[in-house]
């Protein structure tokens, strides 16, 4: 229907901002009838630096659009169950589920629920970084950035609590000092797969070309610190294996699928907090096929 998504931080008050969805009309190569469809409750912890605002978008086989938000840095220190990420009544670490115009579906899990938002999909989440559409089954999968340690892969179920910050596989930045109890813990979900240590993980998708007709149904994802692309072969429900496809290609911030099956990257240029030089965009492509 020639509609272009995007999301953006959203300008707030004393500089600080947060996470909106808005789309428009791309017709004769400009966006016109733009229209903001949401923005998220999702404070920051008061600092410049609170980042990790997620803001990856996916459309279902059902036109449902998914969303991700970030935790916005909150410290995960004290009553790690009283976290926004484990919190109801914000937006802070969760996966949204709306309409394409910005409605909130009526079978959503938490509608009518009290004081929980009802454009709440699943929650328990640090920072997904890549998000995409399972081609058998309709579901939402994700990527999420651990802490020191602990990137994560989870197949969403609707309601599911991810457990962040009260389980996972990472430590604090820097000390190395635990902040978990523990890696499990009953009425929280369990990772589908695990990288320790981290490879920064960024955009993924579900492969279904022509040019590498063994990947298909397989995820590909990007790293950032790791400077990596991966292939994770999917059984099922269950990744088994794990194989690095490129490296050392620079920090893959997100990948795409074009038409041919061939996979586009984008590069990456700065640091974790700086922007550097403008990148490339590279091109995966069959050996010998030009």
């Amino acid at each position: 229907n020639r509609l272009l998504y995007l999301s953006y931080v959203k300008p707030g008050a004393g500089g600080l901002g947060t996470l909106a969805v808005a789309r428009g009309r791309y017709e004769d190569d400009r966006l016109s009838n733009v229209e903001e469809i949401f923005h998220a409750y999702a404070h920051g912890n008061g600092s410049e630096r609170s980042s990790m605002w997620g803001g990856r978008l996916a459309f279902d086989g059902e036109g449902y659009l998914f969303i991700t938000l970030g935790d916005r840095q909150w410290p995960s220190v004290g009553d790690l169950e009283q976290h926004p990420a484990q919190q109801l009544f914000n937006h802070n670490g969760t996966t949204l589920r709306i309409h394409d115009d910005g409605r909130v579906p009526a079978d959503n899990p938490f509608v009518g629920q009290g004081d929980a938002r009802p454009e709440i999909w699943t929650y328990g989440h640090r920072n997904a970084q890549g998000l995409a559409i399972h081609p058998e089954t309709g579901e939402a999968w994700l990527n999420e950035h651990g802490p020191q340690g602990g990137d994560e892969v989870n197949r969403l179920v609707p309601g599911g609590n991810y457990g962040w910050p009260v389980v996972g596989f990472g430590v604090n930045y820097r000390s190395g000092s635990a902040i978990h109890a523990g890696t499990r813990a009953e009425g929280m979900e369990m990772p589908t797969h695990v990288w320790v240590p981290s490879i920064g993980v960024s955009g993924m998708l579900f492969y279904g070309g022509a040019a590498f007709p063994e990947w298909r149904g397989d995820i590909v994802v990007g790293g950032m610190s790791g400077q990596r692309l991966v292939r994770l072969h999917v059984d099922g429900v269950v990744i088994d294996r794990e194989e690095v496809l490129l490296q050392n290609v620079g920090r893959i911030r997100d990948v795409a699928e074009s038409p041919e099956g061939h996979l586009y990257l984008a590069i990456d240029g700065g640091t974790r907090w700086e922007d550097g030089p403008p990148t490339k965009i590279l091109r995966v492509e069959p050996a010998g096929s030009r």
